[in-house]
């Protein structure tokens, strides 16, 4: 709509010129939303084990392959052991070390809660009250002796065995089962294990 010049008086224009910028800013904002909208494609959800039995997961499991958390970044001999508590919650005892197999063993105690109607398979561990983080058997072979654990957003995974050391080619099996989940498998860091 054209404004005849007469209206334009020193005391409408900056009103007119802030409806104006506002009105702008409006429509850049719903054109920004609709784009991210339409350039985010939707992944399906994550991967996890049908039915998985407690019992049988508890024990030590050797990280083989990993996309790190912070302090996991240099980790050597990487052990995750589960034990199941009397209140039906996960202890778990994290150790490794940090940048060689000489240093000094590093120890961390999460918490894990398995959730509800989850098929046992969707937990949250507690490193840090009342932080929870997400925590998904991806896979898990039915022997029970390797296993998958990764996070909705894609951003940490865990290869894992019974044993300190996998054959290649499983490695390589679960490195493209990863993914097809949708990680970035470049980031995937082989953890040293010293022979036992």
């Amino acid at each position: 709509m054209k404004i005849p010049k007469t209206l334009l008086t020193p005391t409408r224009r900056p009103a007119l010129r802030k409806r104006h910028l506002a009105a702008a800013g409006l429509v850049l904002g719903a054109a920004v939303l609709l784009t991210a909208c339409q350039s985010t494609p939707t992944r399906p959800p994550l991967a996890v084990a049908e039915r998985l039995d407690i019992d049988r997961y508890m024990g030590d499991w050797y990280v083989i392959a990993v996309i790190p958390t912070w302090p996991e970044r240099d980790a050597y001999d990487a052990l995750e052991r589960y034990e199941r508590r009397p209140d039906g919650k996960i202890a778990t005892t994290f150790t490794f070390r940090h940048g060689g197999h000489d240093e000094p063993l590093k120890t961390m105690n999460p918490v894990g809660t398995v959730l509800p109607n989850t098929g046992n398979a969707i937990w949250t561990m507690q490193f840090l009250w009342p932080f929870e983080a997400d925590y998904r058997i991806m896979h898990i072979d039915p022997d029970y002796k390797e296993v998958v654990v990764g996070r909705e957003k894609r951003d940490y995974v865990w290869i894992m065995s019974r044993t300190p050391t996998m054959p290649a080619a499983d490695l390589e099996r679960l490195t493209r089962f990863v993914e097809a989940q949708g990680y970035d498998v470049s980031k995937l860091r082989k953890v040293p294990q010293r022979p036992r």
